[in-house]
């Protein structure tokens, strides 16, 4: 399944970008306390649970840049709950590559997302078990039925 993943924040910043997820307007910048393992975003045009788009990870080595629009292909999901909200993460490839989307991606992912919000009091943030492709495509459809 084809999506197309707006890129709200680079692999290897500490940037982190806000956008009004529906309009694509920039709000602002924060600094964050990890840099991002890979380029993340959201896929546009859906509402997840917290109403906002669904976010996603691209597992790619290429560098996107901020505000790119790039086609992906949704291949995982990563289980999240974020303040006591399903706040769920599309894990996506670029067409043509093949990553594994293995062990070591996973530990960096919840290295990552466990760590990156810890000086946020009252944060509480749970990352659970590693999906197939055929749920991550079941999510995307229930939140593409949402928007």
């Amino acid at each position: 399944m084809q999506v197309k993943v707006f890129i709200q924040n680079e692999a290897g910043s500490d940037l982190k970008h806000d956008y009004n997820e529906k309009t694509l307007e920039y709000q602002r910048t924060d600094t964050v306390s990890r840099r991002y393992p890979f380029p993340y975003g959201f896929i546009l045009d859906t509402t997840s649970e917290d109403g906002d788009n669904l976010d996603c990870y691209v597992i790619t080595e290429q560098p996107l840049k901020t505000g790119t629009v790039i086609a992906c292909e949704a291949v995982a999901l990563l289980e999240q709950v974020e303040d006591g909200e399903e706040d769920h993460n599309i894990l996506a490839t670029v067409p043509g590559e093949t990553p594994e989307i293995g062990s070591s991606v996973v530990d960096t992912l919840h290295q990552f997302i466990s760590h990156v919000f810890e000086h946020i009091p009252g944060k509480r943030m749970t990352i659970g078990r590693l999906l197939s492709k055929a749920a991550a495509q079941a999510h995307i459809q229930n939140c593409w039925q949402k928007s």
